[in-house]
């Protein structure tokens, strides 16, 4: 019998992403704080430009040029050294793709975004993870695994899905320690729920040098998930390399229009920060006062908390009983995190009730 095409053996070694749940066991519809959506919903005028923006039949600007030069107005870039994709998913597996293959490494730190190793097996090479320190970025110890195979690291910051946060100084001080030659990807996927003035200067990094990217999303802050638009700036030749490989209507009509509106309403984005930023701390505070009953929350600066169960209740055991109270939230293990849950932020009330429900789940396990 004739055998069928044989897959590449970097490509059979991938395990498909998963996304967060929506459902419980018995199929009931669960509230999704799993995948780190707004719970704000989406820009009142986003959502007006979706009306007449696309025509089924022809095909979109290739090059998403009114979205590239909205960005750079906002952000003072030069909308030639910005490219968009679908999702900054896109982006971050392109840059792999672009600059490491078969012999080479992608580093990226332990409890890092899981695309990151899809990234880097889809193009054959080898994803190396480095040491944490205390679920976050260690700058030395991911600094003492470069080598001369090393070709790209991944870096998001604030990081999925742990939350830990790198200053600009720390973030200079990474960029120093790496060769020239290494490229440095900065997935600042959450960068807009960060208080501008701690901003890590991220977007400085990729304009003033020829080694960095930095990617951003439509997906969070700006509660676009659904509409799959990201993008990325750094020197021409980096740019110039993601677009030659990426798909070349990769953006619909629709969404870039959506895009640009969405950028146009920052005070919408303000209110996402403020509601973020007053809500995961109400929620931080909570699990705090449960930490005689070991959980643990680590400091984020993202929409969501990553809860650490170290005591009697496990979190698999918190997880299906917030599912029985309705919630959907992010179990890791095959990320290497069996005992936290990712909890994104949602509402008030969403918050308050999860919080007292791990409570009572935590005072049963006792």
């Amino acid at each position: 019998m004739t055998k069928g095409p044989q897959l590449k053996p970097w490509i059979e070694a991938i395990h498909a992403y998963v996304p967060g749940r929506s459902k419980a066991g018995d199929g009931r519809r669960l509230v999704k704080l799993s995948a780190n959506e707004n719970p704000l919903g989406t820009s009142a005028a986003a959502l007006a430009a979706r009306t007449g923006a696309a025509i089924p039949s022809l095909y979109p600007d290739p090059d998403s040029t009114a979205l590239r030069e909205a960005l750079g107005a906002l952000h003072g870039i030069d909308p030639a050294r910005i490219v968009c994709g679908t999702g900054s998913g896109e982006l971050l597996t392109l840059a792999a793709s672009a600059f490491a293959g078969q012999g080479d490494e992608v580093l990226y730190v332990r409890y890092g975004f899981s695309l990151y190793e899809i990234a880097a097996r889809r193009c054959g090479a080898t994803p190396v993870e480095a040491p944490d320190a205390d679920y976050g970025t260690d700058i030395a110890a991911l600094l003492a695994c470069v080598t001369e195979r090393t070709r790209v690291v991944f870096i998001a910051n604030p990081n999925n899905p742990t939350g830990s946060f790198l200053s600009r100084a720390e973030l200079a001080r990474l960029h120093a320690g790496l060769p020239g030659e290494i490229l440095l990807v900065l997935d600042q996927a959450y960068a807009e729920y960060v208080d501008p003035e701690d901003d890590d200067g991220g977007l400085e990094l990729a304009a003033a040098h020829p080694n960095v990217l930095a990617t951003r999303t439509f997906a969070k802050a700006y509660g676009l998930a659904g509409e799959r638009v990201g993008w990325a700036t750094g020197a021409p030749p980096l740019i110039d390399a993601l677009n030659r490989i990426r798909g070349p209507f990769n953006i619909n009509t629709g969404a870039q229009a959506v895009a640009t509106a969405a950028l146009a309403d920052q005070d919408f984005v303000a209110r996402s920060r403020a509601h973020n930023r007053t809500e995961r701390a109400r929620f931080a505070a909570a699990i705090g006062a449960l930490g005689n009953h070991g959980l643990r929350a680590v400091p984020s600066e993202a929409n969501f908390v990553l809860v650490l169960f170290e005591g009697a209740l496990s979190a698999a055991a918190a997880l299906e009983g917030l599912a029985e109270r309705g919630y959907a939230v992010r179990h890791l293990p095959g990320q290497g995190l069996p005992q936290a849950l990712r909890i994104t932020i949602g509402t008030s009330d969403q918050m308050a009730e999860i919080a007292a429900t791990l409570r009572d789940l935590a005072e049963a396990a006792r």
